[in-house]
């Protein structure tokens, strides 16, 4: 896609326009101000940055985007529904996956400006060195440090600028290396399953005990907004020994454990909940960390083989 500048003050118009440039998407506006949408994008190679201003609060429910998404927020907030771990929140200063390229998306935009960088997955996979060709995965949705964050920040700003650069976003040679700094610094600042060579210390911590005290933690915080990165530091190794250990162990990833768990305790109090008690789906859903009511009706499918709806009702 070319460099491109919108303005809208009409929310159908805004909604065909999010529609056409990035993935089909139902929007509605959610606060008392008036819709107002300014989005400026600026291309360097397959890497789009965009700038936008959405002068409203914007509720939106994506299909996958097929491209890696980081955001970063200047004012305002972000609300995010992960399909994988629940809910969080991005506020100003603060930069992160908006959503990973092979999932739906949803959440609320609150009257924020904010930027987003957004480039194909491929990108990751030529950089890294993954163990039997796998497509590499962002499987966190924030930097593992503050300082990682701290340093994305910085990279996502510099490239923005060589974007704006005619002179620089027409050299190949430019391109070429601005996309393998990009990967680079996402597979050093984020949580990935990049095959990069476990440490000595890693491959040590990567042991039943580690899977043990992660589950007591995720068992004890299931309602609450927990990353791989607080997983990690509640176990006392790193991000990578974590993920390193659930797949040594139990074939999967901490994320999807974590899932898992959180449908089994939406299914329990499905189960148990009385006729008049005022309990839906949606509740227990949410209660749960499952912001959107279809997409756990689906997952809640998958694993028992019936709608949640028909548990309650029993």
């Amino acid at each position: 896609m070319q460099s491109l500048n919108f303005e809208s003050d009409d929310l159908a118009v805004t909604e065909e326009f999010l529609s056409n440039a990035y993935t089909r998407v139902q929007i509605s506006n959610h606060g008392p101000h008036q819709v107002r949408t300014r989005i400026r994008r600026e291309v360097l190679g397959s890497i789009n940055f965009d700038q936008l201003d959405m002068g409203f609060d914007m509720a939106y429910d994506a299909d996958p985007l097929g491209r890696v998404c980081l955001v970063t927020v200047h004012s305002g907030r972000i609300e995010e529904n992960y399909h994988d771990s629940g809910p969080d929140t991005f506020t100003p200063g603060q930069t992160g996956l908006l959503t990973p390229p092979d999932l739906p998306y949803s959440g609320v935009i609150r009257t924020s400006r904010y930027g987003i960088t957004m480039f194909d997955p491929a990108i990751l996979d030529r950089v890294a060195t993954n163990e039997g060709g796998q497509r590499v995965r962002v499987d966190g949705h924030r930097p593992v440090t503050i300082a990682a964050g701290n340093r994305l920040r910085r990279v996502l700003t510099h490239l923005q600028q060589i974007a704006a650069d005619p002179d620089a976003a027409n050299s190949p040679l430019t391109v070429t290396t601005a996309s393998d700094y990009l990967a680079a610094t996402v597979l050093a600042t984020m949580s990935t399953t990049a095959d990069n060579e476990p440490n000595a210390i890693d491959r040590h911590d990567a042991h039943p005990h580690t899977v043990r005290r992660a589950i007591a933690y995720m068992e004890s915080h299931l309602g609450e907004r927990i990353a791989i990165t607080d997983i990690a530091a509640a176990t006392f190794v790193t991000p990578r020994a974590l993920q390193l250990a659930f797949r040594r162990h139990l074939d999967t990833t901490p994320l999807e454990y974590l899932q898992r768990l959180r449908l089994s305790a939406a299914h329990e109090q499905l189960g148990a909940a009385l006729p008049g008690d005022g309990q839906t789906v949606a509740t227990i859903a949410y209660r749960w960390g499952f912001t959107h009511p279809g997409r756990f009706a689906t997952a809640y499918r998958h694993r028992y083989g019936r709608p949640p709806r028909q548990t309650l009702r029993e």
